[in-house]
């Protein structure tokens, strides 16, 4: 099996990350096709026909859209990215053929311009609304609903940025949540769902290594692997 990786962009250790996943990946018996660049973006969603899994562990969007913060903004001509027709267009075909979707942290904010990522995803940042605290300190994560991603794990602790008040599409349940520090609404940081002929899971950890070497976040990327692709 293939799984098709999209990684890189602005403001995290994507190269780092993309390791940690390639290594899980492998570990699945999945062969591991990298894609980096604004340019990867087209190029990855164009190689995802045989794909078992796309998974996206990157940050790339028009950054030109409402509510864009200005710093973003002025380097929308160098990192700026919307997929092409024939991109989306080969997405909603792996998922029709079965395939699966895995999204990690950042991938809640690629492709704004592209509402069906949104809907395959479950859910959207929203600039304006969505938003994190800082990195740390530690927060305590709490396993939810009965799902095969988190079945007989305990809460767990961990170091990582714990995104709020995205777009979430209907009937997503969070497996994980977690308060943001100094906050008191649990927000969802993990989902699993069927869209599109194709298993989606959507993880919204892993904002750089270390997040990675929490043992039961390890073994949820882990069942994501296999859940997405067993579909």
């Amino acid at each position: 099996m293939r799984a098709v990786v999209l990684s890189g962009g602005l403001t995290h250790d994507f190269p780092a990350t993309t390791a940690c996943l390639a290594g899980l990946l492998e570990d699945a018996g999945l062969e591991v096709d990298v894609h980096t660049g604004t340019t990867g973006v087209d190029s990855a969603l164009e190689a995802l026909p045989g794909a078992a899994l796309f998974v996206v562990n990157a940050l790339r969007w028009t950054m030109t859209g409402d509510g864009t913060p200005d710093r973003y903004r002025e380097r929308a001509d160098e990192e700026g990215a919307s997929p092409s027709a024939a991109a989306r267009a080969a997405l909603a075909a792996h998922l029709g053929s079965g395939g699966g979707v895995l999204g990690m942290h950042t991938a809640a904010l690629c492709f704004d311009d592209w509402p069906g990522w949104g809907e395959t995803l479950g859910g959207a940042w929203e600039w304006g609304h969505s938003n994190h605290p800082p990195l740390g300190p530690e927060v305590r994560v709490s396993v939810g609903a009965e799902h095969p991603l988190v079945t007989g794990l305990d809460d767990f602790t961990i170091v990582d940025e714990v995104y709020g008040d995205l777009r979430y599409a209907p009937g997503v349940t969070g497996l994980l949540t977690a308060p943001q520090p100094g906050g008191a609404v649990p927000q969802p940081l993990l989902w699993a769902r069927d869209h599109g002929g194709g298993r989606v899971v959507y993880d919204a950890l892993g904002h750089h290594p270390p997040s990675y070497d929490v043992p039961a976040h390890r073994e949820i990327v882990r069942r994501a692997i296999r859940w997405t692709t067993s579909g």
